[in-house]
Order: structure tokens, then C-alpha cells, then sequence
């Protein structure tokens, strides 16, 4: 344990160049007592490690000194922390296992601009716990990918709607949500965001591009993603929905839930909702009947009910045919 802990203490200080000896033992839940204790073993044991005094000091290493585990490229890092679902890591109780090695991955391997960390995040971000593969084609997913990592530019010929537009593009970074591939990339000066599906055709350019200063892709992305959904149609509705149902209405994509509370039947609860468009919403609470019932609007009801009625047609004719 002991020596996992002064690996631990070395990888930090060589990722992080100076730590506070309060730092270290908020991060490893140890006493500052146990911190001194172990820098002590360290020195003891030939790790040139020594304190700086004073207001801004902290925890170094000599200079030059490096620890030599591996020669990872940021890219190399990047297949294996990126795949980890934090759920599954979760559940499986090795949340603290999987830090670590991301830890000894980053110290380990040789820098960039910045952590290889932080350049693989400016680049790749994974929008969701889960993937759930969406069928799409992506021929040129790894084309946008190196240029991504070599802040290359494109020329691409995308599809919006019924037509087709040429562009030339500077990729910025790649997003995943729900098993769709979307491509966050400067065009004339402004920042869109691209479905990888829709390229009908994509080259790198012999130019390349320099990235926005302060932009970050989770950042933008969140902020994008917040756009798009406030400027989608919004069709409100009230429901009743069966209380072991609501956490699969809340992961519905085109659902918001805006308020829910106890009903006055027993194990259900009153919930207020946003759907994009009413076709949606009868979709939506056709596909979780009966866990979920619409309440208002009166022409929701109305619709849903007219579809019970004809599937209920369909089905006792069905049945009066296979009867002998």
C-alpha cells in the first residue's frame, strides 16, 4: 500500500513540476504527518526530491529528473482512457484504480504543448455514459481525426437538407453522443459544429490552422448543445407516470422533464414535460403505455386514443380471422 502511495507522490510531482504537502494529502487521504514521512523514504531511497520554503513553495523534484515507466503518444494514451465507461467503472468499485493509471499514464509519457491529458481533451470529448451504436457510416472519421491531432485544415463537401456545400474547414475537435460523430470546426472565422456522417466527401489541404486561444471543446459543446435545444419547437404536456417508469422517461432524448410530484394514485406521479413537436410526444408515451399516461393537452389525448382505437380494430379483426 505504502508503495503504491510513494509512486503515487512521485508521478504527481513529476506531472505537476511543485505540490503543497496539503495538496498531497488531500489527494491520497493520508496526514500531512504521513506526507513528511514519505518524503523522507523517498530521499532516503535516492529520489532527489527537496522543499521549497515560502508562500508559493511545495513539494519539487531536481531538475531533469525523470521517471522512464513509458513513451506514450498522446494518441496511445488517448484508446485507452477514452474507451472506460465511468458507470462500468463505477459499478465495478475500480474508479481510484482507473485514476491512478491515468495519473502514471500522463507523468510517463512525454509532453506537448501541455499534459498529454489536457491536449487529448482539447481534442476528443465523449458527450454521455453510454454508447449506443447508431448504425451511421463514418468513412472519413479518421481522416478528421489526424487532422485534429496535426491541426490540419479540410476541405470537405457536406450535406444540409437536400443539398450540398463545399467548405474549408479548421477541426478543432471530435464529440461522441449516443454513437454519433460530430466534428467541432472554425469556418470563416465562426465555430460550427458538423455530423461526420453528413461528409459527402473530405481531403486535408496543405494548410494548417492555429487553434483559438482559450476555446474548449466540452465548453463549447455544452454551450452548442444548449443552443440547439432552446431553439427547438417545444410542445408542453402534463402526464401521469407509473414512479418506477420516470428515470426511463428521463432518459429519453427529446423529453424534459420540467417539474414532477407525488399523484393521487398511489406509486404514480404528476409530471409537467417538454416534447419537440406532438408527433413526438405520442411516440414517446405510446412507446412507455402503460407507465405512462398523457394528462394534457386535450388533442394529445385525443391522438393517443385514436391510435389505442385503431391498433384495437386491428387486433380484434386479427383474432375473429384466426378463430376456426
Amino acid at each position: 500500500m505504502r508503495a503504491d502511495r510513494l509512486l503515487s507522490i512521485l508521478l504527481l510531482l513529476q506531472s505537476r513540476g511543485k505540490i503543497t504537502s496539503r495538496e498531497l494529502a488531500g489527494k491520497l487521504e493520508v496526514s500531512e504527518r504521513t506526507i513528511f514521512r514519505d518524503m523522507e523514504a523517498l530521499s532516503a531511497s535516492g529520489i532527489p526530491v527537496f522543499a521549497e520554503r515560502g508562500r508559493e513553495g511545495g513539494w519539487m523534484l531536481s531538475e531533469g529528473y525523470r521517471t522512464s515507466l513509458t513513451g506514450m503518444k498522446p494518441q496511445e494514451i488517448g484508446s485507452l482512457l477514452l474507451a472506460p465507461d465511468s458507470s462500468i467503472l463505477k459499478a465495478l468499485g475500480i474508479e481510484d484504480d482507473f485514476s491512478s493509471a491515468a495519473l502514471k499514464l500522463e507523468a510517463a509519457s512525454p509532453s506537448l504543448h501541455n499534459s498529454p491529458l489536457a491536449y487529448l481533451n482539447q481534442r476528443i470529448h465523449i458527450d454521455g455514459a453510454g454508447w449506443h451504436p447508431s448504425g451511421e457510416a463514418y468513412p472519413y472519421l479518421s481522416l478528421l481525426q489526424q487532422a485534429v491531432w496535426e491541426d490540419r485544415k479540410v476541405k470537405i463537401s457536406y450535406m444540409r437538407g437536400e443539398d450540398s456545400r463545399e467548405y474549408v474547414i479548421s477541426p478543432l475537435g471530435l464529440v461522441a453522443k449516443r454513437g454519433v460523430w460530430y466534428a467541432a470546426a472554425e469556418n470563416e472565422g465562426i465555430i460550427k459544429t458538423y455530423r461526420v456522417s453528413r461528409l459527402l466527401y473530405a481531403e486535408i489541404t496543405g494548410g494548417f490552422f492555429t487553434r483559438p486561444e482559450g476555446f474548449a471543446l466540452a465548453d463549447y459543446w455544452q454551450q452548442s448543445t444548449a443552443a440547439f435545444k432552446a431553439a427547438l419547437p417545444r410542445y408542453p404536456a402534463k402526464l401521469l407516470v407509473r414512479a418506477e417508469a420516470m428515470k426511463e422517461l428521463e432518459r429519453e432524448r427529446y423529453v424534459t422533464i420540467r417539474s414532477s410530484a407525488e399523484s393521487h394514485r398511489r406509486g404514480w406521479l404528476s409530471a409537467a414535460a417538454d416534447f419537440h413537436t406532438i408527433e413526438s410526444a405520442c411516440r414517446i408515451i405510446l412507446s412507455l403505455s402503460p407507465d405512462v399516461i398523457a394528462v394534457e393537452p386535450e388533442d394529445l389525448v385525443n391522438r393517443i386514443l385514436s391510435v389505442f382505437s385503431k391498433t384495437m380494430e386491428l387486433y380484434v379483426d386479427i383474432s375473429s380471422k384466426n378463430k376456426p
